[in-house]
């Protein structure tokens, strides 16, 4: 049911140590469209039964759909949240065959504001939220136009690095500052605070699909310009983790609920074979990495967890997506207990190299 993956300095840790709560720094939650609500069980799971209620210290990071996750879990009702997400992603989305770019904006900017529930975004005590997003300059800025997306695809083809000659990653934060303080690639940093003047536009910001959405342009107190989805620069969240300040006598984790057993760089490297998969990166030293299985996917309607093609799949048929997403979630819930069962009593065993 469950793919369980992790650094070597996590294994090591859960062999010598076991693993508590209080072990984890960081939650990351990568982009994946509708694939995220699958998650979205085993974070509220994790809330109720898991994760420290007593203020210590986490770092709560997405893009995407991971940023709406993370936004939600962060807040002080994390479950009517999640709820609201959930309710909102699934039903507030039936779009005509060929839906306009505002269309599909207007969609995700009701979801950005079911995840805030007409409030101001305030963490938890000791949590810092992170939401990721992509600024477009050089050549992409001002530029919607297939053609400037084909030259910064193409560019991200010949070397990631080169991508940042088109994107710049802007992240928006609540709480006390994340680990992600100081650039550490070409791609440059610019942290700007979270608060209630440019919560929504960031988190819609985060999910906006190139050509697909109409950008977020000109956020409150960010660089002006057009902000595209975090997952453009960070898909799954490969990201710097060893610069998340160690607790006394023992590690700080990454754990990492995910949909795929990998972690992807950026959305545009999915599709390249050599970067789809890196496998023992320097920056995934302490993460735990969990996923639903193959088998368990399987047993899923369709095969799969939900995905974008459902929209292309029903059709008009909104009912039967609807209740295909509804089941999928539903049958998600045994593979949030089934993690937390691990978690309680964690099984070295198990764990394979990421």
């Amino acid at each position: 049911m469950i793919s369980f993956r992790a650094g070597p300095g996590a294994i090591a840790h859960i062999r010598e140590q076991g693993l508590k709560p209080a072990d984890v720094a960081a939650i990351p939650a990568g982009a994946g469209g509708p694939k995220g609500l699958a998650l979205v069980p085993l974070d509220k799971l994790l809330y109720r039964e898991w994760l420290p209620r007593d203020g210590t210290p986490i770092e709560m990071l997405g893009a995407s759909v991971g940023a709406w996750r993370m936004a939600a879990l962060a807040q002080r009702d994390p479950l009517a949240a999640l709820d609201r997400l959930v309710h909102t992603y699934v039903h507030d989305q039936n779009y005509a065959a060929k839906p306009s770019p505002a269309e599909v904006a207007a969609a995700c900017r009701r979801i950005a504001g079911a995840v805030l529930g007409d409030r101001p975004l305030l963490p938890r005590d000791g949590i810092s939220l992170t939401v990721i997003t992509s600024r477009a300059r050089g050549p992409l800025a001002g530029a919607e136009s297939k053609l400037a997306f084909a030259r910064a695809t193409l560019s991200n083809a010949v070397a990631r690095e080169r991508l940042a000659a088109h994107l710049e990653r802007v992240l928006f934060v609540a709480g006390p500052p994340g680990f992600m303080r100081e650039p550490f690639d070409a791609f440059g940093l610019v942290t700007v605070p979270l608060g209630e003047h440019n919560a929504e536009d960031a988190l819609l910001a985060s999910g906006t699909i190139p050509l697909l959405c109409a950008p977020v342009r000109d956020i409150a107190g960010a660089p002006p310009g057009n902000y595209w989805d975090g997952a453009l620069v960070d898909y799954h969240l490969l990201l710097p983790y060893p610069r998340l300040a160690p607790g006394r006598d023992r590690r700080r984790i990454v754990l990492y609920p995910h949909f795929n057993d990998h972690v992807t760089p950026g959305w545009l490297d999915k599709h390249l074979p050599w970067r789809k998969a890196p496998r023992g990166h320097p920056w995934l030293e302490d993460m735990l990495l969990i996923a639903p299985s193959p088998a368990f996917l399987a047993r899923l309607p369709n095969g799969k967890l939900p995905d974008r093609q459902d929209f292309y799949r029903y059709g008009p048929d909104h009912a039967a997506r609807i209740r295909a997403w509804e089941r999928a979630i539903g049958e998600c819930e045994r593979f949030a207990e089934a993690v937390l069962r691990w978690l309680e009593r964690p099984d070295p065993s198990l764990l394979r190299p990421i």
